[in-house]
């Protein structure tokens, strides 16, 4: 399901299985939300570490588990609630994050990607797809606050939320997406890896960190402030 490892003052999440397309059910978010809580147990706010998330095989993930869903609204509601706290937990996590994109990352896995701070990319294979209106659904408000804020480009955001776009690593590079794009899975990593040891290297408290990004991000959290608390009623 996903592995967490140390080295050093960097921690490295990985979504395992060659042939998963890492699809966010309840399971897979769990076991990510659990993961998350062992950081911030493990980490010292007054001192630096960071996060990478990245994942084995094709994807980084396609999006929510629609399949496990079916036409079950409650099962819907379960996949969205758990990842709106799984994000708000990133935003607030007290270290640089950093998504290592080895693949496809559709939907709601292009919005996990994006909740971290640096997003890089292999360009030898995937791409960030938001497929919400190629498949007659409408995206959730949280997402569109979390798009704007990551996005700096409108015809980038037009062309990721109307669109459909396929972006690939290239063009993610181009539109201010993404920071950077690397040959292949094992060198984004190592390219993750090495930015990582750079953020570590500033020596910024964790604690101080988190205020910043979330003050950036104040209206993500006020969107899935929103968005929990419709779901609770």
């Amino acid at each position: 399901m996903c592995t967490l490892e140390k080295r050093g003052k960097i921690f490295i999440l990985t979504l395992t299985g060659e042939g998963d397309e890492h699809r966010l059910n309840p399971t897979l978010v769990d076991a990510i939300h659990s993961a998350i809580r062992r950081v911030r147990a493990e980490c010292v706010s007054s001192e630096s570490s960071a996060l990478i998330t990245t994942a084995q095989g094709k994807f980084f993930s396609n999006g929510y588990d629609l399949a496990w869903a079916g036409s079950s609204q409650s099962r819907i509601e379960l996949m969205a609630s758990k990842l709106t706290s799984l994000v708000a937990d990133l935003i607030s996590l007290p270290m640089p994050t950093i998504a290592a994109v080895s693949g496809h990352a559709s939907a709601a896995g292009f919005i996990l990607a994006l909740s971290h701070d640096y997003v890089l990319m292999r360009k030898d294979r995937g791409f960030l797809y938001m497929s919400e209106v190629d498949i007659n659904r409408v995206i959730p408000a949280w997402f569109i606050a979390l798009l704007e804020c990551k996005i700096g480009s409108p015809l980038a955001r037009r062309d990721v939320a109307l669109r459909a776009a396929k972006v690939t690593a290239k063009e993610a590079v181009e539109k201010g997406i993404i920071d950077s794009a690397h040959d292949g899975a094992a060198e984004t990593v190592s390219a993750a890896i090495r930015l990582g040891e750079q953020l570590v290297g500033r020596g910024w408290d964790g604690h101080v960190y988190a205020q910043i990004r979330m003050k950036l991000l104040a209206r993500v959290l006020d969107e899935i402030s929103v968005s929990s608390t419709r779901s609770r009623m």
